[in-house]
């Protein structure tokens, strides 16, 4: 996964420049017209335009895939460039961030966009207390301030090589100041299309309005159409009566039915997706660290990989840093399975018996995923039993897409404070850690800094991360997409309505 260097991130902004850049190099020119039809998962009766509510991956399509935008964006080859921000630079030491607003931008209302609406907008993630997921990522901003209607500057704690990423977050949609409150009762952004209906939980329709920003280089569909369907196997069905274009999250058991089948493609892309087994460091009984041990060393990744994910995906070493980070360590070894030092750690915890919850995250396989690592650990003697998901003393599974950056993952999984931060793991060197490599502007000093703390959530975090799994959708083939999609996110990075194209 390619990325521009954070030099001249920190000196230009040269990211913010290639727009239209979508990884359609190879690709005939993309057609324009017709209606999107999508069964997409994730959805939820109290779904919301409220970003701070979002987290499925019906919202992150529906939100700053179609009707609303971001600062940036993260392109198709793990690249950062502009959204509503033309360019960005950075002082010296990266303390001061400027960001160059795009003029001629209008808010599907008829307001234009402006520095103000920026301002509005991140302060609701903004303050003490927030309980925004996002707050993790600007709670270095010491000011934000207008410099002039089209440019704002951010004043950091700390330098961040990183920050320009962080604007990408699908939870810093820009809504219009003055009216945030409408926007979020009506979706009202300055994306690529306006919204026509919206029924949470259920449906989604949009147009694409007449004149954009963006141009002709996104957003080639006319229509919309978004359907929540939560049941792995409906979303199929779906697809191959004809009824939708395209399925989100096809569980990895019903891969090969996919492959089977005429007319449809199924998609496979690599990224940071990946299971967690989150244990709660600051209660009883995961507080006792000979527990999560027993737990890292009682798990069998390869098994995992194969019986869970059907070898759609790879194993991964207790971090949410994958091989589409900068600075993954490779060097790093995975727990082996040890049933037998398992044991060891179990009889040293004192502890045998546990209960296991699940988040609300919706993941394919999940009731699988967790079947399996119930079975794993009752064989070293541990007896796992289900119970309320809001049982904070529990072994929590869950799971994640992941983050572009090192800092942007651990920031929201594992910052103290942070409100994903679901272990609760306030580990003080872990947290010196995280402030020290995001202020660090030397790369090999940065990789130092990340492949110790990497190695820290290995060894002794509360969580194991078994393996990484594969972004799996599928496609009719009368839908056309660029040689490259993103990875961070399912869907092209969420973004298939503006990207994709009817062939």
């Amino acid at each position: 996964m390619s990325r521009i260097s954070r030099r001249s991130l920190l000196t230009s902004g040269a990211a913010a420049g290639v727009l239209a850049a979508s990884g359609m190099a190879l690709m005939a020119a993309p057609r324009a017209g017709g209606t999107l039809r999508a069964a997409v998962a994730g959805g939820s009766p109290l779904d919301s335009w409220d970003s701070r509510t979002h987290s499925g991956l019906f919202m992150l399509v529906a939100a700053h895939g179609a009707v609303f935008d971001c600062l940036t964006e993260v392109g198709p080859d793990g690249a950062l460039r502009g959204e509503l921000a033309e360019s960005w630079e950075a002082s010296a030491d990266a303390r001061i961030w400027t960001f160059n607003l795009r003029k001629g931008v209008e808010f599907h209302n008829g307001k234009r966009f402006g520095a103000e609406d920026v301002l509005e907008s991140l302060a609701l993630h903004m303050g003490p207390g927030n309980a925004s997921p996002a707050a993790p990522l600007l709670a270095n901003v010491s000011e934000l301030r207008k410099v002039h209607e089209h440019q704002v500057q951010f004043h950091l704690s700390a330098p961040n090589a990183d920050f320009p990423y962080l604007m990408a977050d699908y939870h810093l949609i820009i809504y219009p100041a003055g009216y945030v409150e409408l926007a979020m009762e009506n979706g009202i952004g300055t994306g690529l299309f306006r919204l026509e209906n919206f029924e949470p939980g259920k449906r989604l329709s949009a147009r694409r309005v007449a004149s954009h920003y963006k141009g002709t280089s996104a957003g080639f569909f006319a229509e919309i159409e978004l359907i929540n369907e939560n049941g792995d196997q409906t979303r199929l069905d779906a697809l191959g009566r004809g009824h939708v274009d395209v399925a989100s999250q096809i569980a990895p058991s019903l891969a090969r039915q996919v492959e089977g089948w005429d007319a449809v493609e199924l998609q496979r892309i690599a990224g940071n997706q990946h299971f967690s087994f989150a244990m709660n460091a600051s209660v009883s009984p995961f507080d006792r660290a000979d527990l999560r041990r027993a737990v890292k060393f009682g798990i069998d990744r390869n098994v995992f990989v194969e019986a869970v994910l059907h070898g759609h995906g790879r194993v991964a070493h207790d971090t949410p840093i994958g091989p589409s980070n900068q600075y993954y360590a490779t060097d790093l070894e995975p727990i082996h399975h040890d049933p037998d030092l398992a044991r060891h750690y179990l009889r040293k915890a004192g502890v045998d018996r546990v209960a296991m919850t699940s988040t609300g995250y919706a993941f394919a396989d999940a009731e699988l995923a967790g079947g399996l690592v119930r079975d794993q650990l009752r064989s070293i003697g541990l007896d796992v039993s289900m119970t309320d998901m809001h049982n904070t003393a529990a072994l929590t599974m869950g799971g994640s897409s992941g983050r572009v950056t090192e800092d942007w993952a651990f920031s929201t999984y594992y910052a103290d404070g942070a409100s994903w931060n679901t272990s609760d793991w306030q580990h003080p060197l872990f947290q010196n850690l995280l402030l020290t490599a995001r202020s660090e502007l030397d790369g090999k000093r940065r990789r130092a800094h990340y492949t110790d703390m990497q190695q820290l959530l290995r060894d002794e975090g509360p969580v194991a991360i078994p393996a990484f799994a594969d972004h799996l959708f599928a496609t009719r083939d009368t839908i056309r997409r660029p040689a490259t999609m993103g990875n961070v996110w399912s869907l092209d990075n969420a973004r298939l309505a503006e990207r994709w194209w009817h062939a």
